[in-house]
């Protein structure tokens, strides 16, 4: 009898431990935890970056054995120290054969800019401001993304996806001189405005995002996409009657805006250099060295990549994963269970990947490329085992580690950028 007591005794304190650890926890505020996870994510992924730093060999970017900001700014993060600092050329460099070469107007001038006024601001240099840029606004991405996804889904469901996204094997863009960063926080705020239907509120954030990262016309076909569902089926977009004139004419605005910004910056290499493709013969220069030289023709860049992959030796994997990646985004928008997340997130990721179907070839970058669909983790999140979760967390800090070694670690001739 008195083992059994003392047993009891010992259960009831467990319990009640428990009890009062749960209770701390709701106590602190979510956006406390989040910036905890954020924190810790980042803290393991410069671990994880020093590591190859320290096995760095020299290069064509950094010295050997560079330091962590010159580790980080390596890559993209080169020609964002060349915008920063020089700005666009008025005259687009070609190569032997009179090809335009690879030249800054591949990227979008908003990030740039934004770390060229905070270096004349502060006086510290490219890479500093680059990667606290990114840092800060990763933070932002992970906080709104808490907020997005949370507007669906329960809170340690929300809060798990937001871990996901803090510690997915791309999520070292979060701090690096890389665009991606303010580009998510940018995406996520848009997002989370569509949902809300503050429609004219995302204008400025439009504007914004499409100078941020080349995403006007996915932005554009999005919101075209849940016009007609809710003109269609209104309660799938959690409305009680068709658009008015009232109500429709605001996102259409919106999406007309977005449309146009995601051809301005076409317009504007035109504008500057006189020749009228020269943002799209400069992204196809990228390509060049895979598939040569040829016109952008939409839609028929996967199945070039495709069948690119299936001849390079030992490309079978990549070229597997081209169908494969595409059959599992399917599943994940239109499984049963991915009704409990908004359509309108869904409906993003459709309209970003239709997108990215028509213009881009997939490549080693394919994976940062594919960073707006993050809204999708949401999807993943669902399931409540423990041990589902923790796995997950693993297999994405190991991933994490694959990324770096395959993509961002200079290997010599490497021909795999991130």
């Amino acid at each position: 009898m008195a083992d059994r007591l003392t047993t009891d005794g010992v259960l009831r304190s467990g319990a009640g431990r428990a009890v009062r650890w749960r209770a701390r926890y709701r106590a602190v505020p979510w956006w406390v935890r989040i910036t905890l996870v954020y924190a810790l994510a980042r803290v393991v992924t410069t671990i994880m970056m020093q590591g190859f730093a320290a096995a760095q060999s020299a290069n064509s970017f950094t010295g050997e054995h560079p330091s962590y900001l010159s580790f980080a700014a390596v890559w993209d993060g080169a020609w964002y120290r060349v915008i920063a600092t020089g700005g666009y050329p008025s005259t687009l460099p070609v190569d032997a054969a009179g090809h335009v070469a690879e030249n800054a107007w591949a990227f979008m001038p908003a990030y740039p800019f934004l770390v060229r006024g905070l270096m004349l601001l502060t006086g510290a240099s490219f890479e500093a401001v680059a990667v606290t840029v990114s840092l800060v606004a990763g933070w932002g991405a992970a906080l709104v993304f808490r907020r997005l996804v949370g507007r669906f889904l329960d809170a340690p469901r929300a809060t798990f996806a937001t871990v996901l996204l803090c510690v997915a094997p791309t999520s070292v863009m979060f701090q690096v001189a890389y665009a991606e960063s303010m580009g998510l926080f940018l995406l996520f705020v848009a997002l989370l405005l569509a949902v809300d239907r503050r429609w004219w509120t995302m204008l400025p954030v439009v504007l914004l995002l499409g100078m941020t990262r080349p995403t006007g016309l996915a932005f554009a076909c999005f919101l075209a996409l849940v016009l007609a569902v809710w003109w269609f089926r209104p309660s799938w977009v959690r409305e009680d009657s068709r658009p008015t004139l009232r109500t429709g004419l605001p996102p259409l605005v919106v999406a007309v805006v977005s449309g146009l910004v995601g051809l301005a910056w076409p317009a504007i290499a035109w504008a500057v250099t006189g020749v009228p493709k020269a943002y799209t013969d400069t992204e196809l220069a990228w390509r060049s060295s895979y598939v040569g030289w040829g016109e952008l023709v939409p839609f028929s860049s996967w199945v070039e990549g495709f069948a690119w992959w299936l001849r390079f030796p030992g490309g079978w994997p990549a070229a597997l994963a081209i169908p494969l990646g595409l059959a599992g985004i399917a599943v994940l928008v239109w499984m049963p269970a991915a009704r409990r997340v908004g359509l309108e997130l869904r409906l993003w990721v459709v309209a970003y990947v239709v997108y990215l179907l028509a213009v881009f070839f997939p490549q080693s970058s394919t994976w940062r490329i594919l960073m707006p669909v993050a809204p999708l983790l949401a999807v993943v999140a669902l399931p409540r085992s423990w041990a589902y979760r923790v796995a997950l967390v693993v297999v994405a800090l190991v991933l994490q580690w694959v990324w770096l070694y395959a993509n961002w670690w200079v290997d010599g001739y490497d021909w795999t950028p991130p």
